[in-house]
């Protein structure tokens, strides 16, 4: 199921704008978040995330992902996509299970004809806050202040829009401008 946490899905094809779709993949909860790129301009279109039920098998939770990601391409029409990189968990188990849904994004991204990047979740921190180990609050504070939002995404959302935004950003010093003048101060912005 997917979950649309505002936005519209109007088309990116006009000059000189690239929409990117970035994607925070899990096997229970994937991340979606739609950026439009003009030169150094940032624009916030659509993020939410889509939710595969835990009671069905594996394949089912992984067509969920394919299927909903697909969905999203065709609603949106990004022209690349920029997915995190799984970490490597004390949890083998649970490595194995989010790759797999990784794989299952990135197959339905390609499959789709889009361009895809990857990012280590440090880079898109780096990029996006200025801190490679910044927090979850953090990232969606920077994510609401960097596109205009009313409030802070979702966490799932805010890593996605964050990774998009690195991607627009070639994935680094994105941090340094946004927080020129500006300090952090206990996971706010001072």
């Amino acid at each position: 199921m997917i979950v649309h946490t505002g936005g519209t899905a109007t088309s990116a094809s006009n000059g000189g704008i690239v929409r990117i779709l970035g994607v925070d993949p899990g096997l229970r909860v994937t991340g979606f978040g739609v950026i439009d790129q003009c030169g150094q301009k940032l624009a916030y279109v659509g993020s939410g995330c889509i939710r595969s039920n835990e009671k069905e098998s594996l394949p089912q939770r992984l067509g969920t992902i394919y299927a909903g990601l697909r969905e999203l391409a065709e609603k949106y029409r990004p022209q690349q996509a920029a997915v995190e990189i799984v970490f490597v968990n004390v949890n083998s188990q649970s490595t194995l299970l989010l790759g797999q849904a990784r794989g299952a994004g990135i197959a339905a991204l390609v499959a789709s004809g889009i361009e895809v990047a990857e990012y280590t979740a440090l880079q898109v921190k780096q990029a996006v806050v200025g801190n490679g180990h910044a927090d979850k609050t953090q990232v969606q504070h920077m994510v609401r202040r960097l596109l205009s939002l009313p409030g802070d995404p979702s966490p799932d959302a805010a890593d996605a829009l964050a990774c998009a935004i690195a991607h627009a950003h070639g994935g680094q010093g994105l941090g340094a401008l946004a927080t020129r003048g500006l300090r952090m101060h206990k996971g706010r912005l001072a």
